[in-house]
């Protein structure tokens, strides 16, 4: 990873762990993936953007493998995803293969513009939802 990749991921992480995740995970409606801390055995919520197809939830992490949700659900695929205010169950993949940038364009936009703009390692997510 190049000099400025590591700055620029150093500086939006540290962004998002500090101001916007704590701010948006009050929000009512946004989107929480809620994933098993790998250490902790604790709840971790992170805001997300994507969007519920059927009975499938998709999004695409920035950082892929380096995200820490991605590692704690790669521990264990257990997960919660809160879609407009309501919780539902489910198991999540992380999809290596799928084209993350092409992906983009299916989901939100403005999440989708930020995630493109910010993001150095686009890596697709596909939770499948519990009955």
């Amino acid at each position: 990873m190049s000099r400025f990749h590591e700055l620029k991921y150093r500086t939006v992480t540290a962004f998002q762990r500090r101001i916007a995740n704590p701010g948006l995970r009050r929000l009512p409606l946004q989107t929480l993936v809620e994933t098993t801390g790998r250490t902790s055995g604790l709840p971790r919520r992170t805001p997300v953007g994507g969007r519920l197809v059927g009975r499938e939830f998709w999004f695409v992490s920035e950082y892929g493998d380096r995200s820490q949700y991605v590692r704690n659900l790669q521990a264990d695929p257990h997960v919660r995803i809160r879609v407009g205010g309501r919780w539902y169950a489910g198991t999540a993949h992380v999809l290596h293969d799928d084209d993350a940038r092409a992906r983009l364009r299916s989901l939100p936009r403005f999440n989708s513009a930020a995630v493109r703009m910010f993001g150095t390692g686009l890596t697709t997510v596909r939770v499948d939802l519990a009955d």
